[in-house]
């Protein structure tokens, strides 16, 4: 048994520093896509349906790329290649975006984009799990947050940028203007130069190594899959048909169609698993599932409403800032396209609040435990977004986002540290890719459920998805207070 090695400051700068390159290539889809759907010919009412591919590739890409990452082990690394791989596809999507000449091409290649990001985002996790000691993950965590927010605040406000220094900022019909094309090119410059330091100037441990530290946690038997998973799968597949059939005998909303179909996809994942053979990263990965740490389970809620709560914030902040603070729902206006590039400007200022935040949540942290802080800093974002109602100068939504930011900066850095304290070090990439569906299925619920409550309830305002995040943000803040605070090891 040895001590796992502490890591100096750049080392930990250099093992997270690749993050700028995914997080500018992540704001840069953030702050954009809605803006390209409606451009393209897309309705509000279309907007969510078509942000699906963002999570569902999440979904299934980071459990998969995480079972497989722990078991591998190359004179290229353990993680590394997932890295640069990933970086390479979502470099070739960033570039083709803005040339997209029809809707189904852009959310074809949103697919490949956010994918790409995907295969490149679970092994990075890991990654900072992997190769610092238990006292240090919170910090290593911290500096991915920073250049998470660093990428972002370039990324986010790289349109509005362009337009102050007189490139063209509106287009024909169908055409995005060469503010969004210039910035969409120039993202994946810097993803592919991020992506590649990180790889060139870092090293990882052998697996052997890793389960020699002493501060690893064992990784035990091989989890049972269960005696009930049959009956478990029968309620899911049965619920799920009784979920399409009703949306179709009422007519509600076609978005509601992918509740149903999702549980009808859980409900066949679970059937397969109970009847496949043991030996195959299928079966593992839902044996797995099933078998999280008590940790990780009591972060699943935290981190549904949270996600809840951004994906809400992600979609619809265009469409109700140009509405309501710049009066306008024409795509092809100026005052529109003025509005969607204050929202970059908007997006750029909750990653720049999130740098400071970063700062503060190491020493926050040693004060009050990564509980009572998570808490603290979901509040805060609870409050930013409900504040957009309030609010009619679009300049003081700045103050809003300061809220957002020091929680977008704890929901990126926080649950990571809990989750990597708990879980066996043998698996933590899988465990990471596992954690990723807390993130993925509440967006997934959020594009199915939106648009029918924003029809439905709210005379499809799309500033009421807001309120609605800032209430998920406080859901979540509550649900925290149940999740255990680490003991010191």
């Amino acid at each position: 048994m040895t001590t796992r090695p502490r890591s100096g400051f750049w080392q930990i700068w250099n093992m997270c520093f690749g993050f700028v390159g995914i997080q500018f290539a992540f704001a840069l889809q953030n702050s954009n896509m809605s803006r390209i759907f409606q451009t393209l010919g897309a309705g509000v009412d279309d907007i969510p349906v078509l942000w699906i591919a963002a999570p569902l590739t999440g979904l299934i890409v980071q459990p998969i790329v995480g079972h497989c990452s722990d078991r591998t082990w190359s004179r290229f690394g353990r993680r590394r290649p997932y890295f640069l791989g990933g970086a390479i596809l979502a470099a070739i999507a960033l570039f083709a975006m803005p040339d997209s000449p029809a809707l189904w091409i852009a959310a074809l290649l949103l697919w490949l984009l956010d994918g790409s990001i995907n295969v490149s985002m679970g092994p990075f996790r890991s990654f900072v799990g992997d190769q610092l000691p238990a006292d240090q993950r919170a910090l290593g965590y911290a500096m991915q947050t920073f250049f998470i927010a660093a990428g972002s605040v370039v990324a986010s406000l790289a349109p509005w940028l362009f337009a102050r220094f007189g490139v063209a900022n509106t287009a024909t019909a169908g055409a995005l203007p060469d503010t969004v094309r210039y910035s969409f090119q120039i993202g994946a410059c810097v993803l592919l130069l991020a992506m590649g330091w990180s790889v060139l100037t870092t090293r990882e441990y052998a697996p052997a190594t890793l389960d020699a530290f002493d501060d690893a946690t064992p990784p035990g038997d091989d989890p049972p899959m269960g005696a009930d998973v049959h009956r478990r799968a029968l309620l899911w597949l049965a619920a799920g048909g009784i979920a399409l059939a009703a949306t179709s005998w009422l007519r509600s909303d076609r978005q509601l169609y992918l509740l149903g179909g999702g549980m009808i996809a859980y409900g066949f994942v679970l059937w397969i698993a109970s009847t496949g053979r043991r030996d195959n990263a299928f079966t593992h990965i839902v044996a797995d599932l099933r078998a999280m740490p008590e940790t990780m389970r009591r972060l699943v809620p935290v981190q549904f409403f949270s996600w809840f709560a951004l994906f809400a914030m992600w979609i619809y902040t265009t469409a109700a800032v140009t509405q309501v603070q710049f009066g306008t729902t024409d795509p092809l206006s100026s005052r529109y396209n003025e509005g969607a590039n204050w929202v970059g400007v908007l997006f750029a200022a909750y990653n720049a609040f999130a740098i400071v935040a970063a700062a503060l949540i190491p020493p926050m942290t040693r004060r009050f435990g990564l509980r009572a802080s998570h808490v603290f800093n979901l509040f805060l974002g609870g409050c930013g977004l409900a504040s957009f109602l309030a609010i009619r100068d679009p300049r003081w939504l700045l103050l809003s986002m300061a809220g957002v930011g020091f929680a977008w900066a704890s929901i990126l850095s926080l649950p990571y540290a809990l989750l990597a304290n708990s879980v066996p070090t043998r698996k933590m990439g899988v465990y990471m890719g596992i954690f990723n569906l807390s993130i993925v299925v509440p967006q997934l619920f959020a594009a199915s459920i939106l648009a029918f409550l924003l029809r439905s309830l709210f005379a499809n305002a799309a500033i009421d998805a807001l309120l609605l995040g800032g209430v998920g943000l406080l859901l979540a803040g509550a649900c925290m207070l149940r999740v255990p605070e680490p003991a010191s090891r």
